[in-house]
């Protein structure tokens, strides 16, 4: 991958077929086992879930979605009662076009992610019930 500190999309090839899209700067999709380490360390929250979007991850507390895992970098929705716990305040987009999220770096005390999805899940609206 070419590094340029700008995301530029390239569209390599040609044919009938949809050309192959690459992102400058797209360092990989998520690792399975650091997914399952951030649900494991999110776990004293309530039942985490983690679903596959867009190469990389949404991850749920109780059927609520509260962050996302891309790149192998845990976010969480920034809400005021979430940021009242954090360690340190830093807003990133996840991906190139998000919003901001808290970009949390610290993941290793499980007491700490547990409270912070706890409370930040307390703060967001319920999911939306699907149309059948």
């Amino acid at each position: 991958m070419i590094a340029t500190g700008i995301m530029r999309l390239l569209i390599l090839g040609e044919g009938r077929h949809r050309p192959p899209v690459i992102y400058e700067n797209s360092v990989m999709a998520s690792n399975a086992d650091f997914v399952q380490y951030i649900a494991d360390q999110c776990s004293g929250a309530g039942e985490i879930t983690v679903k596959k979007m867009f190469g990389d991850y949404g991850i749920y507390c109780n059927g609520k979605i509260f962050g996302l895992i891309c790149d192998d970098r845990f976010y969480v929705k920034p809400t005021e009662a979430g940021r009242s716990l954090l360690r340190d305040v830093e807003l990133l987009p996840p991906y190139d076009g998000a919003k901001d999220y808290f970009y949390i770096a610290d993941v290793d005390d499980r007491d700490y992610l547990s409270s912070l999805v706890s409370e930040t899940c307390k703060a967001l609206p319920a999911p939306k019930q699907k149309k059948k």
